[in-house]
């Protein structure tokens, strides 16, 4: 399951969302994300989550990587489907065990539960691809690009934008770590999968112990090599890829553009069809 996790990872290729400038997939990533969270009904929902599809298809990443990712949040959307299903009491009841409990489940529980899943499943596609489709290098220029306006008030951008690129980069150093933990502690005869909830939170402690120390090694490691190639993050440093913004990142600019407006035309005006789910959600 750990090696499943394929957040922070960077899948080089030659798509077209693998050739946008970066700034403009982080402005793309922001629009598409609030589009989502502004839909109220199925049908704006419908049209962001093949816009999510129709990103993962012209980004030629394989499903079974995305998938992979979706993995690991599959707990996360059960749970949340369970809450929605049984904490929203509205429209007409489906099931209700016993008439003295205020327990049931409604027309309106299920729409909510389903609502919520597609658009935190939508909300991850968008948001790995940006990691997918882009190196840390360029990630960590775009970032700082998009910052530059914060200089203004003395704010590092570059040593910010380089944190956040660090930090994101690591992830799959750190699960590939702990995979390797497990795999030697497993060897050693270590249960790590069985016993009660405090006896599996003991047997995590070798795990944990080994990992902060490897961390604390290699981020010294990593300090002490670009100390060794005299990097300084001063404003003089020059770039070996300049970022020019061209027609299909504009292109690309106007299709979200069309589809934020349809989303919130589509969520405050009453369609009157099957896919609309009036209650703000």
């Amino acid at each position: 399951m750990i090696r499943d996790i394929t957040i922070g990872q960077y899948f080089p290729g030659t798509s077209l969302i693998h050739n946008l400038d970066p700034r403009m997939k982080i402005v793309l990533l922001v629009l598409n994300i609030a589009a989502l969270f502004l839909c109220r009904n199925f049908f704006s929902l419908l049209l962001m989550f093949v816009m999510s599809v129709a990103w993962v298809l012209l980004s030629r990443i394989p499903f079974s990587t995305i998938l992979k990712g979706l993995k690991m949040i599959l707990v996360i959307l059960i749970f949340t489907a369970f809450l929605q299903i049984f904490y929203n009491d509205g429209g007409t009841v489906l099931w209700h065990p016993v008439e003295k409990w205020d327990f049931k489940i409604t027309t309106e529980g299920v729409f909510s539960a389903i609502f919520i899943a597609v658009r935190i499943i939508a909300l991850i596609l968008m948001s790995t691809l940006l990691t997918y489709t882009t190196s840390p290098t360029l990630l960590t220029d775009a970032i700082e690009r998009l910052l530059s306006p914060l200089k203004v008030f003395k704010i590092k951008v570059h040593s910010l934008a380089m944190m956040m690129t660090i930090a994101l980069r690591f992830i799959p150093t750190l699960i590939e770590e702990i995979d390797i933990i497990m795999s030697a502690q497993k060897a050693r005869g270590a249960d790590l999968e069985t016993g009660s909830l405090v006896q599996r939170a003991k047997a995590l402690v070798p795990i944990l112990v080994p990992l902060f120390v490897n961390s604390f090694r290699r981020a010294y490691e990593l300090a002490f090599a670009m100390e060794a190639r005299c990097y300084g993050g001063d404003e003089k440093r020059t770039r070996l890829r300049v970022m020019k913004l061209g027609g299909r990142d504009f292109a690309m600019l106007a299709i979200t553009l069309v589809c934020f407006v349809a989303v919130i035309v589509t969520s405050y005006v009453n369609m009157g069809s099957f896919f609309l789910f009036e209650k703000v959600i």
